[in-house]
């Protein structure tokens, strides 16, 4: 099946959501790797943060 039909066929409904479903899919799996992403950093960056020292070891 065609995913987008030549000049003079119809668009069929089927298709139109096929797109639109393979779109948002894209867009979903785009959104999670800057998420996880984003999270990396944020640990990395926590990681990398100087820990108050206790009291008692100056």
């Amino acid at each position: 099946m065609d995913p987008l039909p030549g000049p003079g066929k119809p668009l069929r409904v089927t298709d139109v959501k096929q797109t639109r479903e393979e779109r948002l899919a894209a867009k979903l799996r785009e959104n999670l790797r800057l998420r996880k992403a984003q999270a990396r950093a944020m640990k990395t960056e926590i990681g990398n943060a100087e820990l108050p020292k206790p009291e008692g070891d100056r």
